[in-house]
């Protein structure tokens, strides 16, 4: 499957984010849901983050891209090469997650930059990107994500502690919806959302009988090696797969090694308080 364009190149620079459609097929797409449904480490290592306004969103992050589907995901040509040619760079997989918004009590998310988190981790640069890949229909009745178009280009915005979960200043956030444009990034199984970390992103809660479950795989550039130790990985060479792996591998769930994101014993900022991700 052939890289991004000179012209998806240009658009996620001057937007902060690009959309494509149907980058996993249905087949694909499929498999991913009937994995995300069948593997019992989404319900055994999921953290609650409360929005403050009765609902609750979900969230399973682990750092390691292993031979396992998710690892297959994360690995597959077709994601880490877009990603490449986006940031401009070599990059490393610095975590995946599963964001989880169940039916009718799925929680919001507040308007947040994840290089406000990822900064604290010692990382010099925001240089860093995500893969918002749906598995299920993301749409505006069960929470899917909104971005304010062009809004990384507003450099990091200080974030604090919100209830549970750590925002971007309000003030600022505020007056920057007054004048960037707000898109509702709907999705179908399979589409994938690539955005770059400075940009602004929130969510609904879910108020539809339907669930919201969205893989989000993250990678750091090569020149941006952090600094200090936190709880991601520095910078170690990523192994692509090709694009046929995840066929091939089919809905292969965990292994049982895959160490995941436990707040409790996170040694960085907010250890203790279901610190950011």
């Amino acid at each position: 499957m052939p890289s991004v364009s000179a012209d998806q190149i240009a658009s996620f620079e001057e937007d902060g984010y690009l959309i494509i459609p149907g980058l996993f097929d249905a087949e694909e797409a499929g498999i991913l849901r009937a994995a995300a449904q069948a593997d019992e480490s989404f319900k055994d290592h999921a953290y609650d983050l409360e929005d403050g306004e009765g609902g609750k969103a979900q969230l399973v992050l682990w750092n390691s891209a292993g031979e396992d589907l998710w690892g297959a995901i994360a690995r597959c040509e077709r994601v880490v090469d877009a990603m490449e040619a986006l940031l401009s760079d070599e990059v490393y997989h610095y975590h995946s997650k599963m964001s989880i918004k169940q039916p009718r009590t799925g929680g919001a998310w507040s308007w947040h930059q994840d290089y406000g988190y990822w900064y604290q981790n010692g990382c010099l640069w925001p240089d860093m990107g995500s893969a918002f890949i749906a598995v299920d229909p993301n749409t505006r009745a069960n929470g899917c994500l909104q971005v304010l178009k062009g809004s990384h280009k507003m450099g990091r915005i200080e974030h604090g502690r919100y209830g549970d979960q750590t925002g971007a200043d309000p003030e600022r956030t505020e007056e920057a919806v007054k004048i960037m444009e707000l898109v509702y990034v709907e999705l179908e199984p399979g589409d994938t959302l690539f955005f770059h970390s400075n940009l602004l992103h929130r969510s609904d809660q879910n108020t539809s009988p339907d669930p919201r479950w969205s893989l989000i795989c993250c990678y750091n550039t090569k020149h941006n090696d952090p600094y200090k130790d936190s709880h991601h990985p520095s910078y170690a060479p990523l192994e692509k797969l090709p694009d046929s792996a995840i066929k091939e591998m089919g809905a292969k769930l965990f292994e049982s090694k895959t160490d995941f994101w436990d707040p409790a014993a996170d040694a960085t900022t907010g250890a203790g308080e279901k610190a950011s991700t």
